[in-house]
């Protein structure tokens, strides 16, 4: 017989659900835990915005002790569900669907067992949308008017706890140029050697270390610019990131004053987010440190005190073509998800 998890699972994998298209996956998340007897908002992202969190909880308290959360959102493009013998393949299975579907399972076992209160209180489901392309989501939860004691954050940890994450800082440098004929440079100016000047310097940067979390890195993520062979490039840029440990003003600093030494160099931030340090010494869990990013950071302290970070499932295959997860580790991370509720109402 199909496990629940792998059944749910199924039928979130089987909706497109790609950053920015999260709506049928959404609404199909309202009517599921609907159906199973939760209150559930449907809750827009901004005035007028067709992008939605989905907040659910027992009863009528909106207010709960534990937040169990995830994001609903995928890394395009979307790519069928396929089994295995015991793996699942496809967009979605290990980041961030698995995991989330772990979480629902792991909530109506509680519920089953009588360890969370029907009456409400204690815990609450929180499904955001736009993780994977700024955060969107996460941070219009900060807007709802909650806090809870703890966040039990979901992504593809290889199941241990996430002892933090490093922050990060996304950046576009623009180069501006004179077009002319190549055959006499010095008649025009060359944006694509001044973008090449400008990014030999970030890369020859020193950025903060971490004994918990490591080195920061920098990282050139596109490059596009001039027109022709034989044409002085009169415009030229490119995207980057740094992956910080810490200081995450300090390297913005860091950032300007080495653009600012650059003639006809313009500098644009992203967005941002800070390293995340979480809390990782609970009985029973084996922890390590993570590189990637995560919603953890973007929901303000006030709204949160206590955060952990667990999923089943591996980062080093989200995102790639061959993403996938193994069913009998989705199916352990439900017990691990119960122990992480019942060590925080406890």
């Amino acid at each position: 017989m199909e496990h629940p998890v792998v059944h749910l699972l199924q039928s979130l994998m089987s909706i497109i659900s790609t950053s920015e298209h999260e709506h049928a996956i959404g609404l199909f998340l309202k009517n599921h835990l609907k159906s199973l007897g939760y209150t559930v908002e449907h809750i827009p992202i901004a005035p007028g915005s067709t992008r939605h969190n989905v907040y659910a909880y027992l009863g009528n308290s909106r207010k709960t002790r534990v937040l169990l959360t995830a994001h609903m959102d995928t890394v395009p493009p979307h790519i069928p569900m396929t089994m295995d013998g015991d793996i699942i393949k496809g967009r979605g299975s290990s980041d961030d669907l698995g995991p989330l579907a772990a979480q629902i399972i792991a909530a109506e076992e509680l519920r089953a067992e009588g360890k969370v209160s029907e009456d409400g209180g204690d815990i609450g489901l929180l499904f955001v949308v736009g993780e994977e392309n700024g955060g969107h989501g996460m941070i219009a939860a900060n807007d709802m008017g909650l806090s809870w004691e703890a966040g039990i954050f979901a992504e593809p940890t290889e199941s241990k706890l996430a002892k933090g994450h490093k922050g990060q800082v996304a950046f576009e440098i623009i180069a501006n140029g004179l077009a002319c004929h190549s055959g006499y440079p010095h008649l025009g100016k060359s944006a694509t050697s001044a973008l090449l000047a400008v990014l030999n310097d970030l890369s020859a940067a020193t950025w903060p270390e971490s004994s918990l979390l490591g080195s920061s890195t920098f990282n050139i993520g596109t490059l596009e610019g001039g027109e022709k062979h034989n044409i002085v490039a009169p415009s030229a840029k490119a995207l980057c990131e740094v992956r910080m440990v810490s200081d995450l003003p300090g390297v913005k600093a860091r950032i300007e004053e080495i653009v600012s030494r650059h003639p006809d160099v313009e500098l644009n931030f992203v967005f941002e987010y800070p390293e995340a340090l979480l809390l990782w010494e609970i009985d029973g869990f084996d922890a390590a440190p993570v590189a990637f990013g995560t919603d953890v950071p973007r929901l303000r302290d006030q709204h949160c005190d206590k955060r952990v970070l667990f999923g089943p499932g591996s980062i080093l295959v989200a995102h790639g073509p061959d993403e996938f997860i193994r069913i009998p580790e989705l199916i352990q991370s439900i017990s691990g998800y119960k122990t992480l509720v019942q060590h925080f109402l406890q």
